[in-house]
């Protein structure tokens, strides 16, 4: 039987959790499932940034051990990380050593071609590490994208295409920060009806990469496009490994 490709999820971290009783590092079930139905292994990553700061050696290190890579969706990004004088304040959520973890594990897989898909936080993690800035609130319940449905126009010939298969998604978001300044390099690959950016590649990446601000695992089960969007992951991450 061909073996699996590893896939990293960093895992996020949960102030309490009944189910164990104490604080965890989790993820998703839907997130893990989408993964292993597409072939892939998912395995948690734990987050290590001592001090808000993470070693790029240590990473390099333990990232090169996987096939692909996966930043899921979590809490916002501290504002000062894309150089914010001040945190508006709907921020909620922020970690320092996550925030760390996640950011040098985006730059680090993209230096070393090593297959990528970011969700949500992470396309803002993405978008933040090569140099990017956020609207740090989109404007309350009329304007944020929580707990919708919505439609998304995806770019022709762009990798998301690909692997969705389609050029318009019904996207699942929970988000109320977007992106503002795109990243050095960086493109848009789809965008919501009011404009808000969607989804980012990297024409000039080595390796696959793409980033959507919604959340695919939502209706992987039951949409083969949003599934699609795994499934392009873990073959990029066969080849690459």
């Amino acid at each position: 039987m061909t073996a699996r490709p590893l896939i990293a999820v960093p895992a996020r971290f949960a102030a309490s959790t009944s189910a164990l009783r104490y604080a965890a590092e989790v993820n998703a079930r839907a997130l893990i499932e989408a993964v292993w139905n597409a072939g892939g292994e998912p395995v948690t990553l734990h987050p290590h940034a001592p001090g808000g700061t993470a070693d790029p050696g240590e990473v390099a290190a333990r990232l090169a051990r996987f096939d692909g890579l996966l930043l899921p969706g979590g809490g916002d990004i501290a504002p000062h990380r894309y150089g914010a004088a001040a945190a508006h304040a709907s921020v909620y959520d922020v970690d320092d050593t996550q925030d760390a973890f996640d950011l040098e594990l985006a730059r680090q897989a993209l230096d070393a071609a090593i297959p990528l898909l970011a969700i949500c936080r992470g396309l803002q993690v993405v978008n933040t590490a090569l140099g990017g800035t956020l609207h740090q609130d989109m404007g309350g319940p009329e304007s944020e994208h929580r707990h919708i449905v919505h439609p998304v126009a995806i770019e022709r010939l762009s990798l998301l295409e690909q692997a969705t298969g389609t050029e318009k998604v019904d996207a699942s978001c929970y988000h109320h920060q977007r992106v503002d300044r795109l990243g050095s390099g960086l493109s848009v690959t789809a965008r919501a009806g009011d404009g808000t950016v969607e989804a980012l590649e990297l024409p000039q990446a080595r390796g696959w990469f793409t980033a959507v601000q919604w959340h695919p695992e939502d209706t992987a089960h039951e949409d083969g496009a949003q599934q699609g969007i795994f499934d392009a992951l873990v073959r990029a991450a066969r080849a690459h490994g």
